[in-house]
């Protein structure tokens, strides 16, 4: 399994959306290792497909599913929504789910 968490330097959430990810690869008992890609300026941003900071792929989809990327693409912070809940990184539960889906798949 490829898991990809792609960032910019100044982000105030990357390290906080890489622990969830550790925590739900542990909890789904998946041994992946997480490759954090910094994302730099605003033309590697197309280059490396980028939504948001922190964004996570795995298997090169994007954990809010290949929609997500219709959004399109910036050099900013991302938000995300969990039912009622907001916040600058996806919860360990919105990251389970992406896992168990690619699992699935």
């Amino acid at each position: 399994m490829k898991v990809e968490l792609y960032y910019f330097a100044d982000c105030p959430s990357w390290q906080r959306a890489r622990e969830n990810l550790e925590h739900a690869l542990q909890l789904e008992q998946i041994s992946a290792h997480v490759e954090a890609i910094l994302v730099t300026d605003s033309a590697d941003v197309q280059l490396k497909r980028f939504i948001g900071s922190p964004t996570i792929r795995i298997n090169g989809v994007d954990i809010e599913g290949a929609v997500a990327e219709t959004q399109g693409y910036a050099y900013g912070c991302r938000v995300y929504a969990d039912g009622t809940r907001t916040a600058g990184w996806p919860s360990v539960n919105q990251v389970r789910r992406a896992l168990q889906r690619e699992c699935r798949n």
